[in-house]
């Protein structure tokens, strides 16, 4: 069976303002969580749960976008992984923050699998290699953010540096995409 594809002179462009909306809401959280993380209160614990929330919105609407392409399914089970994580976020908030790392670093293993994947479906698109890149550290940096979780005194400033560079991977791929629709 051929799964057909997203027609990539209407999908681009809406993946391209996505992608800058996801840039744009990674960087304002990662700014916050880098200024004000030093512990887990309220205010930093709706934070860390808003994030994959708003990963499920975000990826909820690539999948809309996507329509029957390959790449949906794979949209659609990071969708509900995201939401698991963020409820698993919410329980692990009133743990600690190795507890979260843990969570955070599942959440990161699983979502990275799911974006390469998805990244690999849609090369013909463009503008993918930064997503590419984005998946395989995303599964670097779970099992990174896992293992730290063990260590003396862990932190919550790693949150940070990870959405900032998943901000800046998805603001590349939003310009690139944007290039790529200028020159046809």
């Amino acid at each position: 069976m051929t799964a057909t594809t997203a027609n990539p002179s209407t999908s681009a462009p809406a993946l391209s303002r996505l992608y800058a909306a996801r840039f744009a809401f990674a960087l304002a959280w990662a700014v916050v969580i880098l200024i004000a993380a030093s512990e887990i209160n309220p205010f930093i614990g709706t934070l860390l749960v808003l994030y994959p929330v708003y990963d499920l919105v975000a990826t909820a609407a690539d999948a809309r976008l996507s329509g029957s392409s390959t790449p949906r399914s794979a949209l659609l089970v990071n969708a509900v992984v995201s939401g698991t994580a963020a409820v698993a976020l919410g329980f692990a908030a009133s743990s600690g923050i190795p507890a979260v790392l843990r969570a955070w670093g599942a959440w990161a293993i699983v979502a990275g699998i799911a974006q390469l994947v998805v990244a690999l479906r849609r090369r013909s698109l463009g503008g993918q290699v930064p997503m590419i890149v984005s998946g395989a550290i995303s599964v670097l940096a779970g099992g990174s953010f896992a293992a730290t979780a063990s260590q003396d005194d862990p932190s919550l400033s790693a949150l940070g540096g990870y959405a900032l560079l998943g901000a800046l991977f998805f603001l590349v791929s939003s310009i690139l995409l944007r290039r790529g629709q200028q020159k046809s």
